[in-house]
């Protein structure tokens, strides 16, 4: 078992059951998933460096990424129909608690000024969305030979209803918040 799960499951959920004053311990809000996107939209001549992004999600996330498409054609964008605009995964699971013990201890910390995440990235519903500039933070990808660099979303999805909860729930896992 991964050791955040694990210390979520014998530690933080009662600390969380207690803080938040539920009743039940099911009433405790956990993770559900977490969604990796990527937009590709500097990519649609260059299938060379699609691949390569591919590839590196794959190496970050252990899993291979859905690509996303075009609805309808924008002339604005240069974006025609059924056009990749977009790569995604979705975590549950053992992947998604490895890949937020590793996002959390390995890859936020080696962001450039890094000051910690902000407060105001919950969305009313207790996610969390967080916006990284480089794939580089990892310790998959190598920084020699790297081609090109690009940056992903990470929403990380949980049942917690409130941002009050979602907030208690990500601090209580770890997360570097910012505390201005």
């Amino acid at each position: 078992m991964n050791r955040l799960k694990e210390k979520y499951n014998k530690e933080i959920r009662k600390d969380l059951k207690d803080k938040l004053q539920l009743k039940n311990i099911l009433a405790v809000p956990q993770i559900k998933k977490v969604v990796i996107n990527a937009g590709v939209g500097k990519t649609l001549k260059d299938l060379k460096f699609l691949e390569s992004i591919i590839e590196d999600i794959r190496k970050i996330t252990g899993q291979q990424p859905v690509k996303t498409m075009s609805r309808k054609s924008i002339a604005g964008f240069k974006i025609r129909e059924n056009q990749v605009v977009g790569l995604m995964v979705t975590l549950r699971g053992e992947r998604m608690y490895d890949f937020i013990d590793k996002t959390i201890t390995i890859a936020l910390p080696r962001v450039r000024d890094f000051r910690g995440l902000s407060l105001n990235a919950f969305d009313g519903r207790g996610n969390y969305h967080i916006g990284l500039r480089e794939q580089t933070v990892f310790p998959e990808i190598s920084e020699e030979g790297l081609e090109h660099s690009f940056g992903f979303q990470i929403s990380i999805v949980t049942n917690a209803g409130t941002d009050e909860k979602g907030r208690e729930l990500l601090k209580s896992l770890g997360f570097p918040f910012n505390q201005d």
